[in-house]
C-alpha cells in the first residue's frame, strides 16, 4: 500500500457534440487497494472507467496506470496487459465455445506460446474458482455466478495490474452478492491486484472498500475511507448518495454527529451498547 497504481491529472473529457462529461479530475489509486467508485447515474463513473482502460481518449490531461500512459495512445497489447475490465453483464464478454478457450483467448491474442497459455489458463481458473472439469463446457450454459467467474478468469489470464469491475452485484440476491464480493476480496488478497468497483450498493461498499470516490456531474465530490465518506451526509446528499442503512440509523439516533462514522451493523451495536 502507498505506491500509486493509477494517477489521473487534470483530466477533462468532452464528447464530439461538445458535452463535457468529466472536468478537471485529479485522483490516484494505491496498488493493492479495493476502491469503490460511486455516484448517481450519469455522473461520469462509466466514462471515467472507459478512459482508464483506453476505450476513450481524454480531451486534455493524463492517465497513468502502472507506469503506462493510457492517455497517450499506447498499443492495445500494452493496455490489456495492465488493465482488465469486467462488464456488468458477463454475457457481454463471453463468446468462445468452451470455458478453456474463453480463458485462453487473451493470452493467445498477445502472442504467448501454447505451454505458457495452458499454464495461465489453469492459474486463472484456480484463482477464480473455475473447476478444470468445466473446461470443455460452453460458458453460456453455466450459472450466472460461474459465468462471472469465467469472465474474471479471462481477464486474470493476462495478469493485469488493475481490474475494473462494473456493478458486480447487479441482478443477484444478498447471498450471491456477498459471494461475489468475498471472491473479489480473496482475489485482491491472493494476487495483490488493485480492484476498482463501480456500484450503487452502499452496504457492499462499506463492507469491502478500503477507499471511496464519490462523483457528481463529472467531477470528484469527495474521497476517503468509508468512515470518512459516510460521515458526511451533507455532501453525500449533494451527490444523491444514501449512506448504508446502519449509518443512517446511527445518525438518526444521534443527530449530534458523534456516531456518524458508523458504517456497519457491528459498529452500530458497539456505538449504542
Amino acid at each position: 500500500m502507498g505506491e500509486k497504481i493509477v494517477e489521473i491529472m487534470d483530466l477533462t473529457f468532452a464528447y464530439p457534440d461538445g458535452t463535457v462529461a468529466l472536468e478537471n479530475i485529479n485522483l490516484s489509486l494505491e496498488r493493492g487497494s479495493i476502491t469503490a467508485l460511486i455516484g448517481q447515474n450519469g455522473c461520469g463513473k462509466t466514462t471515467l472507467s472507459k478512459l482508464m482502460n483506453g476505450i476513450l481518449r481524454p480531451t486534455s490531461g493524463s492517465i497513468v496506470v502502472g507506469g503506462l500512459d493510457v492517455s497517450g495512445g499506447c498499443p492495445i497489447k500494452d493496455l490489456v496487459l495492465n488493465i482488465g475490465y469486467v462488464f456488468q453483464n458477463p454475457d457481454h464478454q463471453l463468446f468462445n465455445s468452451t470455458v478453456y478457450d474463453e480463458i485462453a483467448y487473451a493470452p493467445r491474442n498477445v502472442g504467448l506460446g501454447g505451454e505458457e497459455v495452458n499454464s495461465r489458463v489453469r492459474e486463472a481458473a484456480r484463482i477464480s474458482g473455475v473447476s478444470e472439469s468445466l473446461f470443455e463446457e460452453s460458458p453460456m450454459l453455466l450459472s450466472r455466478g460461474l459465468r462471472q467467474r469465467v469472465a474474471i478468469a479471462s481477464i486474470l489470464s493476462l495478469r493485469p495490474k488493475l481490474i475494473i469491475v462494473d456493478e458486480p452485484t447487479t441482478g443477484q440476491d444478498r447471498s450471491q452478492s456477498l459471494e461475489v464480493m468475498e471472491f473479489l476480496k480473496g482475489l485482491n488478497e491472493t494476487t495483490g491486484n488493485s480492484i476498482l468497483i463501480i456500484t450503487h450498493e452502499m452496504d457492499i461498499v462499506a463492507q469491502y472498500a478500503s477507499r471511496i470516490i464519490v462523483m457528481k456531474r463529472g467531477a470528484i465530490l469527495m474521497s476517503g475511507t468509508p468512515a470518512e465518506v459516510f460521515s458526511r451526509p451533507d455532501l453525500l446528499m449533494e451527490g444523491f448518495v444514501k449512506p448504508p442503512l446502519a449509518t443512517r440509523v446511527a445518525q438518526a439516533l444521534d443527530p449530534s454527529g458523534a456516531k456518524d462514522a458508523v458504517i456497519n451493523y457491528e459498529g452500530l451495536l458497539s456505538a449504542f451498547a
